[in-house]
């Protein structure tokens, strides 16, 4: 099953800019009584997931099993309701690709923008791309149609270099 929510609120920006916050260092403990909640046990547990797995693009599922090995007792709604809070918070986005998942990775405070990803149609492998490859084109945005691009999501879909090496033989 499927629940795919829409966030009604603004998020608030924690990461980016001059000011931006170095995920490895930052008390999120702090973060989440800034803004009036605690962090539980749960919650913890969750945003751990998140950081030690952040190469994965976990979906929510994945996300509750894990979380499920230490803590048995915690429900799905609740990895639901949390990482609603988290993106609410800015602590997490979720990226859609074909699969039909909405995967989650933890916010980096070194990129100006998400990263985009590449995406294998034969094994599903998600690669992270770190490099902003799109500057110029915001930059000419901005000079020709007086439009500040604020964020982007990139993917792009084809066959990893595994996959190719492995149909090449």
């Amino acid at each position: 099953m499927i629940i795919i929510f829409k966030m009604k609120r603004k998020r608030i920006s924690w990461f980016g800019g001059d000011n931006a916050l170095n995920i490895d260092t930052i008390d999120f403990e702090k973060m989440l009584h800034t803004c009036g909640y605690k962090m539980t046990v749960q919650r913890q547990a969750i945003l751990d997931i998140i950081r030690e797995e952040k190469k994965r693009h976990l979906c929510t599922e994945e996300i509750y099993d894990e979380v499920k090995k230490a803590y048995p007792g915690i429900g799905l709604a609740t990895v639901y309701r949390t990482l609603q809070l988290f993106e609410k918070l800015g602590i997490v986005h979720h990226i859609l690709l074909d699969d039909g998942c909405m995967r989650f990775q933890i916010m980096d405070s070194k990129e100006k923008h998400q990263h985009h990803h590449l995406v294998c149609d034969i094994c599903g492998e998600v690669i992270d791309v770190e490099e902003d490859m799109l500057g110029t084109l915001e930059e000419k945005l901005l000079t020709e149609k007086g439009f500040t691009v604020k964020d982007h999501k990139v993917q792009f879909f084809g066959i990893c270099k595994k996959c190719a090496n492995e149909q090449n033989q």
